[in-house]
């Protein structure tokens, strides 16, 4: 089968890997680029179906796993509200269940406890458990394990 042949047979799957986002087609686009250099060299059909079923198998059982798992996984850095979950603050105003202050990161927020049944006294600290809008959900440090 002529190289270019092959070239149109990866763009095809690399567009269906566009349009799917499975990384299948994408290892098959792969696999018939190898494929297609292959038959540029000049090597008979027997041996491009080989190297299109070895780069394809390859791809599906060496990469596809790898990159899968790294796609599974949750990001090393949080940002916005989310990046202020665990973080250690200082009680400004008294917290209960309904209302209180804190000093979070420099700056003032409200803050309600985790425990509905505490109350949290001036100067505590406390660590952020939760961010509900503009409200730290807090519980105290000492009380933690």
């Amino acid at each position: 089968m002529p190289w270019y042949v092959w070239l149109l047979v990866a763009a095809g799957l690399g567009a269906a890997e566009f349009l799917t986002l499975t990384l299948v087609f994408g290892l098959f686009a792969s696999a018939a680029l190898v494929t297609a250099v292959v038959a540029g060299v000049g090597v008979g059909l027997l041996g491009q179906l080989v190297a299109l079923g070895v780069t394809a198998a390859a791809g599906l059982v060496l990469v596809r796993p790898v990159v899968m798992r790294h796609l599974a996984q949750t990001p090393l850095t949080r940002d916005g509200s989310d990046a202020l979950i665990g973080k250690r603050a200082e009680v400004m105003q008294e917290v209960t269940a309904t209302r209180g202050l804190i000093k979070l990161s420099g700056e003032e927020w409200s803050a309600r406890t985790l425990d509905e049944s505490q109350v949290i006294p001036v100067g505590a600290l406390v660590d952020v458990m939760e961010i509900e809008g503009a409200t730290a959900v807090v519980y105290p440090r000492e009380l933690l394990p």
